[in-house]
């Protein structure tokens, strides 16, 4: 994995980042992470929806075209023979003087892409795992991916040292998503998740499981749920690009359910499971 994307062209990684790129020392730069299975990406145009939609939201003009940054990265993938794992791809608003404003016209923004390779999580998919609680405290415009994410890293370091997979977020009552997934959890046969609003991220794997409930004719409610909603659910499971669907069998000393992996769950995990073993079906 020796090959990254360097605005438009392909080289061998090395030390290329200026010292005031406002990514480096904003944040101001916005992110995608793609899943590739079998040499193939999944839902990548969804991805890059995703980016110029962010891009919009913080005012950051994209430096290539959409069709010409799908080429770019499909050659990434091919240039270093990646069979399983993701791609991740940033675009930083560009290198200026540390001011806080956006900088002149005459500054180009950066786009830098890598791939790595990561195997599927089949065994915890189909075992299940533990997650924790804690306050979401970022910011209020979660639904747009950049680079700021100094408190996910705080969230998920605080599962890593609770030998959970992920810390599931609250602000006051209301569960929204967790440290780097979307989270759904089952009640009387239905799913509930967080409406796609400002307090979320919505994922690209989040947008595909609702399609997918609605072809198998399971009920999928956008609305919000307490804490004590997600500990007394049936089903709790997460969902993120390449970790796919998690099951949780506890949440901090709470057993979720039976504390087995629910059978709507593995049901929704093996119809997600056939995208990348069929290909899409349909575009989310």
């Amino acid at each position: 994995m020796t090959k990254m994307l360097f605005n438009d062209q392909i080289m061998e990684r090395g030390n290329l980042i200026d010292i005031e790129d406002r990514g480096y020392q904003f944040g101001d730069g916005i992110y995608e992470v793609i899943g590739v299975y079998d040499g193939k990406p999944l839902m990548m145009d969804e991805h890059l929806e995703r980016l110029e939609r962010s891009a919009r939201e913080v005012q950051l003009k994209l430096p290539d075209s959409i069709s010409v940054l799908k080429r770019n990265l499909e050659e990434l993938v091919a240039a270093n023979q990646l069979n399983e794992g993701i791609i991740y791809m940033q675009v930083s608003r560009g290198a200026a003087q540390r001011w806080h404003e956006f900088p002149g016209l005459d500054v180009t923004p950066v786009t830098v892409a890598y791939t790595r390779e990561e195997e599927r999580m089949t065994e915890v998919e189909n075992q299940g795992a533990n997650a924790v609680l804690t306050e979401d405290i970022r910011w209020l415009r979660c639904d747009i991916k950049t680079l700021n994410l100094l408190p996910n890293v705080m969230a998920k370091q605080k599962a890593v040292e609770n030998n959970a997979v992920e810390a599931i977020l609250h602000r006051g009552d209301t569960v929204t998503e967790a440290s780097a997934s979307n989270v759904f959890i089952v009640k009387d046969g239905e799913l509930y998740t967080h409406p796609a609003n400002n307090f979320i991220l919505n994922g690209i794997t989040r947008r595909k499981i609702i399609q997918l409930c609605d072809e198998l004719n399971i009920k999928v409610n956008e609305e919000t749920f307490t804490v004590n909603e997600l500990l007394s659910a049936d089903e709790v499971f997460v969902t993120a690009t390449k970790s796919d669907i998690i099951p949780i069998l506890k949440i901090d000393d709470q057993t979720i359910g039976t504390g087995s992996p629910g059978d709507i769950t593995k049901k929704v995990l093996q119809e997600f499971r056939s995208l990348y073993q069929h290909g899409v079906k349909n575009k989310a």
